[in-house]
C-alpha cells in the first residue's frame, strides 16, 4: 500500500464509524465531514480530523459535491470513500474527483454510470448469459406505451425507476386501472428522489426471495466472490433483517450465483467491492435485479461468516493492491444474522422517530457485533435516514443464530426515543420465519397479525 495516504469520509453515522475503524487499523489518516446537525455525532469525535462542509439539508452538506471536494483538497487527502447513500453511487462526483486526481474509494465513473442505469445493466447482464426478469426493452415515456408493454408481459408487473434504489421509485401494480394511477405518481417520485424520471416496466414475481452476492475485483484482474446475503424479509422494499447463508440457497446455487456475479462483474470493467441482487423464484430460478457500486448496509454479515474485512479490502483495491485471498481459500464459517434497529415508532405506521437517547445499553458477548454512531445524551437528527445500528450476531447454526439474537434484542435498550427493537424481537419468535419459510410478502403477512399489539 502507498505511504502517506489519507482519507476523507463523505459520509456520516454509523458507516463513517466504521470506516473510521478501518483507516485507524490500516494505519492511515482519516477526515470526517459533517453538517451542522452533526457537530456532536460520533464520527466526529472519532476522526482524526473534521471539517464542517454545510447544513442540516442533505443537498447543502453530504451531497454538497463542491464542498466535499475542497474539504478533501483543504484537509491534504488523496482520497474519498463515499460509504453508501448520498453520493456513494453518483457518477458525475466520480468523474470529478478523477479529474481531481483524487482516488475514489469504489469503482470507476463509468462503471457507476452503466450500472446505475436500471435498463443498460439488464442489457449488461444478458449479454454474460444471466436470465432477466421480462419487461420493456427501455425507458417507458408514456402511459400508451406502458399499457401495450402491460398487455404483452400482463399482470402483476412493477413500474420501477431507471435510477432507482434502496427500494424507492418501485410500484407494484396489479390491473389496468391501478397501472393508470400509479404510472405518473411513481415518475414523480423517481424525479423527486433521483432527479431522473424515466422509469421501466417488468413483471412481478410473487412470493420471491432477494438474495445478493457480494464480490471484489481488483486492478489485475482477480476476483472472488462471497456466499449470499439473504435480504428478503424487507418492509416497503426497505430491508429489515438480513442472514447469511440463505436458509432457500441450496451449495449449487450459491455457486451458480457467485459466478454469474463475477462474470457480470468483469464483463462491466468492474473494479473493488460491489453487490450483484437477484430475485429467486420459489423454484429457484434465478433473475438479474441491479447491481450495488458500493458497500452495503448488511457487508458485515459477509465478515461474520468469512473473516474478510470489506472495508480494508475496498481501501487495498483502490490503492492497487492485488487480492491476497484466491477463491478456493474462502470458507464459509457457521450462520450470520442481522437487525436493522431504526428511530421509527410502530404505532405510527413507523414514522421517524428523532430524538434525545437516553439510558443507552447494547449487548454484547461471543459473537455479538453491533455497528452504531449512538452514545448516551446523543441528539438523533431529523434530517436524515433513521438507521441507529446495525445489531449482528454469528453462531456455528442458524438456531443458535437466532437464538443469540433474541437475547441480544432484549438487552438492546434505547430510552427517550421510539424504535423497532421490539417488532424485530417477535420476528425471532416467528414460527414462519425460524423455520426458514419466509419470502419477501413475509412482513405484509407478520404485521397484519400484530395490528392489534399495537
Amino acid at each position: 500500500m502507498r505511504k502517506q495516504n489519507k482519507i476523507l469520509i463523505a459520509n456520516r453515522g454509523e458507516i463513517a464509524v466504521r470506516i473510521i475503524r478501518a483507516c485507524k487499523e490500516l494505519g492511515i489518516p482519516c477526515v470526517a465531514v459533517y453538517s451542522t446537525a452533526d457537530k456532536e455525532s460520533l464520527h466526529v469525535k472519532l476522526a482524526d480530523e473534521a471539517i464542517c462542509i454545510g447544513g442540516p439539508r442533505g443537498g447543502d452538506s453530504y451531497l454538497n459535491i463542491n464542498n466535499i471536494i475542497s474539504s478533501a483538497i483543504a484537509t491534504g487527502c488523496n482520497s474519498i470513500h463515499p460509504g453508501y447513500g448520498f453520493l456513494a453511487e453518483n457518477d458525475k462526483f466520480i468523474e470529478l474527483l478523477e479529474r481531481c486526481n483524487l482516488t475514489f474509494i469504489g469503482p470507476g465513473s463509468e462503471t457507476v454510470r452503466n450500472l446505475g442505469d436500471k435498463v443498460l445493466a439488464k442489457q449488461i447482464a444478458k449479454s454474460v448469459g444471466i436470465p432477466v426478469i421480462e419487461g420493456s426493452d427501455g425507458a417507458v415515456e408514456s402511459l400508451e406505451e406502458a399499457q401495450k408493454v402491460a398487455s404483452k408481459i400482463g399482470f402483476p408487473l412493477l413500474i420501477k425507476a431507471t435510477a432507482g434504489g434502496g427500494g424507492k421509485g418501485i410500484s407494484i401494480i396489479y390491473n389496468h386501472d391501478e397501472l393508470i394511477k400509479m404510472f405518473e405518481l411513481t415518475k414523480m417520485e423517481a424525479e423527486a428522489n433521483f432527479g431522473n424520471s424515466d422509469v421501466y416496466l417488468e413483471k412481478y414475481i410473487e412470493k420471491p426471495h432477494h438474495i445478493e452476492v457480494q464480490f471484489l475485483v481488483d486492478h489485475f484482474g482477480n476476483s472472488i466472490y462471497f456466499p449470499e446475503r439473504d435480504c428478503s424479509i424487507q418492509r416497503r422494499n426497505q430491508k429489515m433483517i438480513e442472514e447469511s447463508p440463505s436458509p432457500f440457497v441450496t451449495e449449487a446455487l450459491r455457486k451458480e450465483l457467485g459466478e454469474a456475479a463475477i462474470r457480470l462483474a468483469k464483463a462491466s470493467g468492474y473494479t473493488n467491492a460491489g453487490t450483484v441482487e437477484f430475485i429467486v423464484d420459489e423454484e429457484k430460478n434465478y433473475y438479474f435485479l441491479e447491481v450495488n457500486t458500493r458497500i452495503q448496509v448488511e457487508h458485515p454479515l459477509t465478515e461474520a461468516i468469512t473473516g474478510v474485512d470489506l472495508v480494508k479490502e475496498q481501501i487495498r483495491i483502490a490503492y492497487n493492491d492485488e487480492l491476497a485471498l484466491k477463491q478456493e481459500e474462502l470458507f464459509l464459517s457457521g450462520h450470520a444474522l442481522e437487525c436493522r434497529i431504526t428511530a421509527e415508532d410502530p404505532n405510527k405506521n413507523f414514522m421517524p422517530a428523532p430524538g434525545l437517547v437516553k439510558n443507552l445499553v447494547m449487548p454484547g458477548g461471543p459473537g455479538v457485533r453491533i455497528d452504531t454512531h449512538l452514545y448516551n445524551d446523543y441528539e438523533i437528527p431529523a434530517h436524515y435516514d433513521s438507521l441507529l445500528a446495525k445489531l449482528i450476531v454469528w453462531a456455528p447454526t442458524r438456531k443458535e443464530a437466532i437464538r443469540k439474537m433474541r437475547v441480544a434484542l432484549e438487552q438492546f435498550i434505547i430510552d427517550g426515543i421510539k424504535s423497532n427493537i421490539e417488532i424485530l424481537y417477535l420476528i425471532m419468535h416467528n414460527t414462519n420465519y425460524v423455520r426458514g419459510y419466509y419470502d419477501t410478502g413475509f412482513i405484509k403477512v407478520f404485521w397484519e397479525t400484530l395490528k392489534g399489539e399495537f
